[in-house]
């Protein structure tokens, strides 16, 4: 027909339909990404958590990643962060301290053992030990499973506690401590790695082991700050 000119309107709309087609891909990924988010976050538990690591309110953390909760009577609870947990993965077992041991903030106190290595780390607060937890020594899984409530390590009498706490970080401040120490995990041989990290893929328990490849404790030591000890 005269006058008639076929309009291809897929070439004319080419743009119009990328646009569609990147925004319903675009939403779709964030539509999952806040279905994940709740989940990450309710395993991070109830007390408080970044999504990755449990970081519960009311404690005290040391930055070789042990945990101080106070108690009456000048007592304070110890334990391992999650964030410990994750970097070194499931342990065959833990070496404590004795009851009646002295301890000095910042000093190694107890190690972790996987096989014939070992990873010390260090006390958040000064003090004579007075109790330690016998089901943590017997069910070293429970410090993964959970690391601020059964999976406590010892009990310590400090007279010097209010002074140590000036020491240790809490809240948002913890919490932002927490992020910048997953940020600075850095692979020993990234060609090797799958999506652990820096793939967008997830932290999973054993970082240092997958990062760190056959010198993985001195990445899990310099982390915990006993590397060169």
């Amino acid at each position: 027909m005269e006058g008639f000119r076929f309009v291809d309107i897929f070439a004319t709309k080419g743009v119009e339909y990328i646009i569609v087609m990147a925004f319903l891909a675009a939403f779709i990924y964030f539509s999952r990404y806040l279905a994940y988010r709740p989940a990450a976050e309710k395993q991070g538990g109830p007390a408080g958590s970044m999504g990755y690591f449990r970081i519960p309110e009311g404690l005290f953390y040391h930055q070789g990643h042990g945990w101080l909760r106070p108690e009456p009577d000048s007592i304070g609870v110890v334990g391992m962060d999650d964030f410990a947990h994750k970097l070194v993965g499931p342990v065959d077992s833990i070496e404590l301290p004795g009851v009646g041991a002295r301890l000095a903030q910042g000093d190694k106190a107890w190690s972790l053992v996987v096989g014939s290595v070992k990873i010390p780390m260090l006390s958040p607060v000064d003090g004579e030990v007075v109790a330690v937890n016998p089901e943590a020594l017997r069910s070293p899984a429970l410090l993964g499973a959970d690391p601020y409530g059964k999976g406590w390590l010892f009990k310590v009498r400090s007279p010097r506690i209010a002074a140590d706490l000036r020491n240790l970080l809490s809240g948002k401040l913890a919490r932002a401590w927490m992020e910048n120490a997953l940020g600075t995990l850095h692979p020993v041989n990234p060609e090797h790695l799958g999506p652990v990290l820096q793939d967008g893929g997830l932290p999973v328990e054993g970082l240092a082991r997958i990062l760190g490849g056959d010198r993985w404790d001195e990445l899990a030591r310099t982390h915990l700050l006993t590397g060169g000890e």
